[in-house]
């Protein structure tokens, strides 16, 4: 879902600086203190950068084709895209790799430009389930090619740092789509590129 570009009037930030002191003085802490004086500041200006792509459109990054690649009509494969978001449920933080396919039509794209899809959905408020679909859904729509294969691997804060508290564990999910999906071979082939075991 692409939105609207955040409105940053100095009263909706002044709004969220308070609403960063009262969550202090709530967990018992005060915001007046030396080493709390400048953290409204801090976590409002991290705030918009953890979650600048609700300013972006990622189908916009993908626009820009070559269709003089040669000939080249196989596989093409970004592997450990390094990605951070926060959940929706805890805004706990989401640390984790993305690894995107796409077997071309007619036209391929700069490889940067698909870890700015994954950016750019990442630094929204997330299920990891969800960013993975979106991806997926957003190169298929665009490029349309043949198949696309996302796969995303990432550990969850919300689950190692706090409830359950399980460190070290992590969650794969994935999308296939088009021959990724309907042709076992080529499914096969993506699922060992990408080095799932």
């Amino acid at each position: 879902m692409n939105r609207e570009p955040r409105q940053r009037t100095q009263d909706a930030r002044d709004r969220a600086l308070e609403a960063v002191r009262e969550l202090i003085r709530w967990i018992g802490d005060d915001p007046a203190r030396e080493g709390l004086k400048d953290t409204p500041r801090r976590v409002v200006d991290a705030f918009l950068e953890y979650f600048q792509g609700y300013d972006e459109c990622p189908e916009t990054y993908l626009q820009r084709t070559f269709e003089q690649v040669g000939g080249y009509d196989e596989i093409v494969l970004l592997k450990d895209i390094p990605f951070h978001s926060h959940c929706e449920h805890h805004m706990a933080p989401i640390i984790g790799r993305a690894h995107v396919a796409y077997l071309p039509t007619d036209k391929v794209v700069g490889i940067s430009k698909l870890a700015r899809v994954v950016q750019a959905y990442a630094r929204r408020l997330q299920v990891q389930e969800r960013l993975t679909a979106e991806i997926a859904d957003c190169i298929q729509k665009v490029l349309e090619p043949q198949g696309v294969a996302v796969v995303i691997e990432a550990s969850h804060a919300c689950m190692t740092a706090r409830g359950v508290a399980t460190p070290g564990v992590s969650m794969t999910t994935s999308r296939m789509m088009g021959v990724f999906r309907d042709d076992q071979k080529a499914r096969e082939e993506v699922i060992k590129l990408i080095g799932i075991k």
